[in-house]
């Protein structure tokens, strides 16, 4: 049996698409860059304005505790309200 092809210059479909892959990006790459680049800046972007208002913001102040619930804590705990 002797094989030797001769292919006339004619290229098979599936090396055709290799050369062109090769010349330049693949477009769902460069997608995936720009989408994951924003995601990216998005949170570090985040992270830094998260830092800088640690900072420069004053703590946030507690609601006061009604006389009421005072009332009902000290009760719960066994301490008689003062005036009673």
């Amino acid at each position: 049996m002797d094989e030797s092809f001769e292919f006339d210059g004619k290229v098979p479909p599936s090396f055709d698409r290799m050369d062109a892959e090769a010349k330049g990006l693949n477009p769902g790459l460069i997608v995936l860059l720009i989408v994951g680049g924003l995601l990216l800046t998005f949170l570090v972007g985040n992270y830094v304005l998260y830092l800088y208002a640690q900072k420069t913001l004053p703590p946030r102040k507690k609601k006061p505790v009604s006389k009421k619930k005072m009332k009902k804590e000290k009760l719960k705990q066994g301490v008689s309200a003062p005036g009673e």
